[in-house]
């Protein structure tokens, strides 16, 4: 136990550390807009398929679920009031931050693993360039801009699912859903998942930076640094989306 902690506790220091060289490195010159425009792509445009199949078929279920609890108490009007609400403040930055945390964050850190054990990271540092500026903070930029747009998107796909089943099941038309769309969401509502999911995305890449960087026994050390990063990320994700929670009720 007490040897956990102390790794639990070292953990924490070097990510405090990494978010510290990053917010310095980052206002200063070259700020490598190449890196980053290629980190845009790999981040947002290549996770885009998997966070839209789950926010479609998020919201399906949740209409579903919906349409059943509530037939019994003619509250079926409501269904497109909460699949809006439940994935505009919560289940859409969740779901998607989880979604790219397996799929984003595991390759951050078996692509910067894979650099260190084999010295590039090194050697990086020989040539006089900063490893924190070429590798994390491109990756930290990309992920602050283009997780709030697959939130964005995921949302949208996911009340499209609703729609679906509220016209195809309840009879609703689209007009009167999406009027109840509107109707149920506030601008609180809207900035509340924008602020998780930048929230959502330093976490992802700061831990997956971090276990990639700290790499050490060769490809074995690869593997086990991804497999940390994954359950490290959803956790802390969980985690923190309870605290943010509680705090933007009370902001906004």
């Amino acid at each position: 136990m007490p040897g956990a902690i102390k790794r639990t506790l070292d953990d924490l220091g070097g990510l405090g550390l990494l978010a510290w060289d990053s917010a310095r490195f980052s206002v200063r010159r070259p700020f490598g807009f190449a890196l980053l425009v290629e980190q845009l792509y790999q981040i947002g445009v290549r996770s885009l398929s998997i966070t839209s199949i789950v926010a479609l078929f998020t919201g399906l279920v949740i209409s579903v679920q919906t349409a059943y609890s509530l037939a019994g108490y003619g509250g079926q009007v409501f269904i497109g009031d909460l699949v809006a609400l439940s994935l505009v403040r919560e289940l859409g930055p969740v779901l998607t931050s989880l979604m790219v945390a397996g799929r984003v964050g595991a390759g951050i850190t078996a692509e910067l693993g894979s650099m260190t054990v084999t010295e590039q990271v090194d050697a990086i540092r020989a040539l006089a360039a900063n490893p924190i500026k070429k590798l994390v903070i491109p990756r930290v930029l990309a992920a602050v801009i283009m997780l709030p747009l697959l939130v964005v998107l995921a949302d949208m796909i996911g009340i499209f699912g609703g729609m679906i089943i509220a016209s195809t099941e309840l009879s609703q038309s689209p007009h009167f859903y999406l009027r109840r769309v509107i109707g149920a969401l506030s601008i609180a509502d809207v900035a509340s998942s924008l602020i998780k999911s930048a929230f959502f995305a330093v976490i992802i890449v700061f831990i997956s930076c971090y276990q990639g960087l700290s790499v050490r026994g060769g490809a074995a050390g690869v593997g086990a640094a991804t497999t940390r990063t994954v359950v490290t990320a959803s956790i802390s994700i969980l985690v923190s989306d309870f605290f943010i929670t509680k705090f933007l009720l009370w902001a906004l």
